[in-house]
């Protein structure tokens, strides 16, 4: 099901797509257009999440990592 979204743009910007018409499906660019931010923005929301959970996590001692890289090439 679709729905109808209404924008308001000036008045010149609409007469210029109206002259490219013929090369341009507005509906189709401005609905792609859309998806790709929504896209990046539920992205950079989840990003947001996590660091807010990653932020509440203790820290990791110094020299963490490179004792378990060691650990796990010396049980190997």
């Amino acid at each position: 099901m679709s729905v109808v979204l209404s924008i308001r743009i000036p008045r010149r910007l609409k007469e210029e797509m109206d002259r490219l018409r013929d090369l341009v499906n507005w509906s189709e660019e401005i609905r792609a257009f859309l998806e790709q931010r929504v896209r990046m923005y539920k992205r950079i929301k989840v990003l947001n999440e996590v660091d807010k959970a990653l932020e509440k996590l203790p820290p990791t001692p110094r020299g963490f990592a490179a004792s378990s890289v060691r650990d796990d090439r010396d049980s190997g």
